[in-house]
This record gives structure tokens, C-alpha cells and sequence, in this order.
């Protein structure tokens, strides 16, 4: 990679130092990376004429579009990497794009509307489970997807945990012998490594090609074995492999939807847009069957074109699949920009030919025409979810008469059981959304809250003044430049727990940054800080609808939270009860045995292999439990 120093200056306003930069780029083919002044990757593109390229960005008459203008008015720095092909160009881009997530390149980023299913091939005993984080810790790990029926899904995996025997539980029900799924043949004994990891592994390769639409191949796979285990005398075996063959063929029944085509595996691809989202839909055929619809979703916050938007999906989802998993033919709605370039690099990565076409026979077209009619009614249900939260943040800026709609709102709430185990919890939405990956707990610390004595209102003091802390009388933290600063703050309950929340951001300085209501249960509501009547308002009206699913969302995250508190404090108070087991021991057993049933079958040898636990005490530990 070739990078020259910056001094932090945006290029476009330095039109010497610009067009130095621009004649040490050669003219070859590569990547080139574009930085602004903080050193951030914002945009990587290729090219077979790496300075021809990067030029055009910067020309005058260049008609650039609204992104690509914002782009060029922040870029202070441009890396290249020169490559010998444009092929290994294009490989090279996918590669970086995944590991730098420019901003300015129109990525599949973690969409949280459409959900995956991830199997942990890095591990000795991969786990299967459906999540809608694409957080790959490890590269081994692979995720399949993303599915656009996420109902559909939960119930495949179900079914695919009663035909092949899986493992049912994350952690083992018992610490010595395996639970009851493992005596029905549901369960091959993970928990006490009953299976080898080699034979559980090519089960679970059995699993991974029913979600890479492979089910036909693995039913050819499983019948020659059940006729070589017939053909060996072992009739169990292939019994059970015929109740795995019908048990597919019956899932591939129910689930998947012929097509008047022949064997030919393809994908059909079709993108449907407008002003504010993009909905792309990927359709699946294989063996003349629609065996998969994948869904992918981009937010058009600044004008994209199409083509590079579904160029993008194809080079995104191909570079993350197996080579088995690509294609002999892709369907596409129109031409592509590269699209014998990608024609090329999908042939290089699958190790046979694969073609990209825009179809002009009836039935292929017949194909294209059903997934662009299957994207847009995806979009319309997405802009409609969209323009009902747009409403309700307009009314509920009509309600509060702020200045705009509030993008950035949190909730919060206290938890506890007549004083003990107290905690609070912060949740977020931002554009009327759940952004749970904001979502904050917090372990009350007020010595004056106790069981028996419980304080509401100095409990959201604490929680307001450990949020807010970095901000208080702070000249160095400019809150309306904090991505993370709320637009509203949300309290569950009504004038007094808003008056103690109100006193707290008094002395912090804050108030008038921040504005700030409460929302009382029983009649929905409104108190403003220092009026003593509620706000008008109707609890059906929009506004109104989404301060309540904030107010429930901080009260279940908040009364969950205290449940394990509380949870973890009655297993502690049983260990107290035993003599010569501190604090300390009674954390090591808990971390060793994870539950009180755990310890309280544990024989006195089990008990002396944790550290710190002697044969003396064992035998106390042991006693207690055994009276």
C-alpha cells in the first residue's frame, strides 16, 4: 500500500497539493483508498486505470452524485495498492471494504432486520443458533443468510434439530450425565464428549448444506449410504438413515416451491428502490426448485445509483459464501457496469464457469419479474413501518413543541423488590427504533437503599448522574456534537420521580441541554418539568403510542435485570448459611458448578477439585446439602 503524508488538509481546497498526489498515482490497475483528516477509510473503489479514475472525482464537469459530492468534500488523504490484474483488483476491494466498512461505499453493513443463521466452525463442538449480528469473531465461522422469513427459518432449524441428533442446550443441563435429549437420540452427548469432535462435525456439515440450499444433494448423499449400510447388515443405521431421507424430502415438501425449469442451480436477483431504501431480494433455484429467498436492505440517505448498489450485494453476499454454494448462472434485471469482470472473478471462486445474464426467455423472465414483485412488497411494508415512526416522532414533537423531531431518545426506569437488589436501566431508540446495542443496566449503589427501605427517587438521581457525569460542568464535551447525546429523556413515573431527575441535572448544569419528561402508568400521562397538570393528550395518538413502547421496553429491561440479581442473591444466601465458605469461595463454586443444583449434587471429590475448597470443607459443603 502506498500512502504519502497528510497534514490533515482537505484536498479539494489545495489544488497543488491535489494534483501532487494525484500524478504519484500511477496508471495501473488496483484499489485505491480514500481517508478524510481523522485518518478513516470513507470510500474504496478500483479501478484499470487507478489515476484515470481517482481524477475524475476531483474534475469540475465531472456530474457526480449527491454521496459522491459529500465524499469528495471530506477527503484529506488517497492510499492505492497497485495489483496486476483487475480481477485481483475487484478481490482485493470485497477483501477491504469487509474489513474497513467505509462509510461511503454502499455495503450490506449489519442489517438487524433480516435474521442469519450462524454455525461456529471454530470450535472444537460448532454451535448452530439464528442471531441478527453479523459479528464474525473468528473466520472459520460462517453465517448463511440473511432470510427474509425469519418464522420460517426458526421452524427449519427445529426441524433440522429432530432429523439429525444436534446439540439442544448453550450450556449442559447437568455437570456429570447428560440430559434427557441425549436418551431420546436427540442430543449425541456434547456436554460429557460422548461424540468425537471429527464425527459431530461432518453431521453438522450435513446441516450446513440444507442452508446452502443443498438439500437435494444431501438426500442423493444419504441414500447411497443407507443402501451401504443395508448392504453391510446394519439395519439400524440405515433406518435411522431413511427417517432422515423422508423426513427432508417431507421438509422439502412443505417448504419449497416448484418451478417449470430444469436442473440447472441459478440465482435470480432483483432490486426495487425509491427515494428513501433499496429492497433486494435473492431468489434461489436449485435442482428447478425455489429452495431459498434471501433478503438485503440499504438506506438511500443519499442518492446511489442502482447499479452500484446491486453490483455491491452480489460482490458482498459471493464473497462471504462457499464456492459449492455459487451458482452455475445469475439472473440479473438489467446489465452491470463489471459485469464480465465479476462473471470472471465468481468463475475463479467457484472453479467452473459462471454467467451472468439479464434474461430474454419467457420463463427466466417470468423469474426476475416474481422477485422484483416479492422485493417491492418488502419495501412497501418497510416505508410503511418508516413512515408510521416518522409520524409519531413528528407528533411527538408537536406534543412537546420541540424544535424537530427527536432522532436520539432514552427511557429509563428503576427495578427492585422492596428495596432490594435496585437496579436501573437505560434503553434507546434512535429514529423511533430499538438500538439495542445502546441499552445500559445499572447496579444501584446508594447506601441509604436497602431491603425494606426503597427510594425511587434518589435511585434515578444516581442513574442520571452516572449517565450524564462526563458532560457536567464540562467545557471540553459540547453535547449537541455527541452522537451519543439524547434529543429526549423518558422517565417511568410521574411528578416525583421527574423532580428528583430534574434536581439531579440542576446541579450538573445540564438541565437546559437536555429535555427531559415522565410518563406515568396508569393514565398514559405526560408531566413536563415544573408543571403540576399533565399534558393533553390522547393515548391512541402516535406520539404518545411511542413513548409508551419506550416506557414498556425500559420497564421489561429493568425488571429482567433485577430477576437475575435477585436470582444470583438467593443462591449466595444459601451458601452463607455454610461455615468457613466466604465471599470469595462461594464465587469460585459459583463459577465452577454455575448453578446451586450443580453444587448441591456434587460428591465430596467434585467439590475438592475447585480451587480454594479443601477436603475439610468439602466434606461441610457436602454435609450442609445432605443433612
Amino acid at each position: 500500500m502506498v500512502q504519502a503524508s497528510t497534514s490533515g488538509e482537505i484536498l479539494i481546497h489545495h489544488p497543488e497539493k491535489l494534483e501532487a498526489r494525484l500524478q504519484e498515482i500511477p496508471m495501473q490497475p488496483g484499489v485505491y483508498l480514500m481517508r478524510d483528516r481523522a485518518g478513516n477509510v470513507i470510500y474504496i473503489g478500483k479501478s484499470t486505470k487507478l489515476r484515470s479514475r481517482v481524477r475524475s472525482y476531483f474534475r469540475p464537469s465531472q456530474a457526480l452524485n449527491e454521496q459522491k459530492q459529500l465524499m469528495v468534500q471530506q477527503v484529506a488523504d488517497i492510499e492505492f495498492i497497485v495489483t496486476d490484474t483487475e480481477a485481483e483488483a475487484l478481490a482485493l476491494e470485497s477483501n477491504l471494504i469487509k474489513q474497513e466498512q467505509p462509510y461511503f461505499n454502499v455495503l450490506l453493513k449489519d442489517d438487524k432486520k433480516y435474521p442469519y443463521l450462524c454455525i461456529t466452525w471454530s470450535e472444537d463442538y460448532p454451535r448452530i443458533f439464528i442471531t441478527r449480528k453479523r459479528q464474525r469473531k473468528n473466520e472459520q465461522d460462517r453465517y448463511y443468510g440473511p432470510f427474509v422469513d425469519a418464522t420460517a427459518l426458526r421452524q427449519t432449524l427445529q426441524v433440522v434439530k429432530r432429523i439429525f441428533p444436534l446439540r439442544q442446550r448453550p450450556r449442559p443441563l447437568f455437570k456429570d450425565r447428560p440430559c434427557l435429549n441425549y436418551d431420546l437420540g436427540r442430543c449425541p452427548g456434547v456436554c460429557q464428549q460422548l461424540i468425537s469432535p471429527d464425527q459431530y462435525r461432518k453431521t453438522l456439515q450435513k446441516v450446513a448444506m440444507i442452508f446452502q440450499g443443498r438439500s437435494q444433494e444431501l438426500v442423493r448423499e444419504l441414500s447411497a449410504q443407507m443402501k451401504q449400510a443395508s448392504a453391510n447388515l446394519e439395519f439400524e443405521k440405515a433406518a435411522k438413515l431413511r427417517d432422515q431421507i423422508q423426513a427432508l424430502q417431507q421438509l422439502n415438501t412443505d417448504q419449497k416451491v416448484s418451478l417449470p425449469d430444469d436442473t440447472v442451480s441459478r440465482d435470480a436477483i432483483a432490486l426495487v428502490s425509491n427515494h428513501q431504501h433499496a429492497s433486494i431480494q435473492l431468489f434461489q433455484v436449485r435442482a428447478g426448485k425455489l429452495v431459498g429467498r434471501l433478503g438485503f436492505f440499504v438506506d438511500l440517505s443519499l442518492s446511489v445509483n442502482p447499479d452500484e448498489i446491486l453490483q455491491q450485494v452480489i460482490q458482498d453476499h459471493y464473497a462471504g459464501v462457499e464456492a459449492v454454494e455459487i451458482p452455475s448462472e445469475i439472473l440479473l434485471p438489467q446489465s452491470l457496469p463489471d459485469q464480465d469482470l465479476i462473471s470472471d472473478w465468481l468463475s475463479q471462486c467457484k472453479g467452473q464457469k459462471v454467467t451472468l445474464t439479464v434474461p430474454q426467455r419467457q420463463a427466466k423472465a417470468e423469474l426476475i419479474s416474481m422477485v422484483e414483485e416479492n422485493a417491492r412488497y418488502e419495501l412497501e411494508r418497510t416505508q410503511r413501518v418508516a413512515d408510521h415512526n416518522e409520524q409519531a416522532r413528528k407528533d411527538l414533537a408537536d406534543i412537546l413543541d420541540l424544535p424537530e423531531p427527536p432522532r436520539r431518545i432514552e427511557g429509563y426506569d428503576i427495578s427492585h423488590l422492596q428495596g432490594s437488589n435496585p437496579v436501573g436501566s437505560r434503553v434507546v431508540f434512535i429514529d423511533a427504533i430499538p438500538a439495542k446495542q445502546h441499552y445500559r443496566r445499572y447496579k444501584i449503589k446508594n447506601p441509604d437503599v436497602t431491603a425494606g427501605h426503597s427510594d425511587d427517587y434518589a435511585s434515578l438521581a444516581e442513574v442520571m448522574s452516572r449517565r450524564f457525569r462526563n458532560y457536567a460542568n464540562s467545557s471540553d464535551i459540547s453535547p449537541q456534537q455527541d452522537a451519543d447525546f439524547p434529543d429526549l429523556v423518558v422517565i417511568d413515573g410521574g411528578k416525583g420521580q421527574l423532580s428528583a431527575v430534574v434536581e439531579q441535572l440542576q446541579q450538573m448544569n445540564l438541565l437546559g441541554e437536555i429535555p427531559v419528561i415522565s410518563l406515568a402508568k396508569q393514565r398514559e400521562e405526560i408531566f413536563l418539568p415544573g408543571e403540576t397538570s399533565p399534558l393533553e393528550t390522547d393515548p391512541e395518538q402516535p406520539g404518545v403510542q411511542l413513548l409508551r413502547r419506550l416506557r414498556d421496553e425500559a420497564h421489561r429491561f429493568a425488571v429482567n435485570y433485577h430477576r437475575q440479581q435477585r436470582s444470583s442473591q438467593l443462591q449466595r444466601s444459601r451458601l452463607d448459611e455454610i461455615p468457613g465458605l466466604g465471599f470469595q469461595r462461594q464465587q469460585t463454586l459459583l463459577a465452577h458448578f454455575r448453578s446451586l443444583e450443580y453444587i448441591r449434587h456434587a460428591s465430596v471429590e467434585q467439590l475438592q477439585q475447585v480451587p480454594g475448597i479443601g477436603q475439610s470443607l468439602a466434606k461441610q459443603i457436602y454435609n450442609y446439602f445432605h443433612q
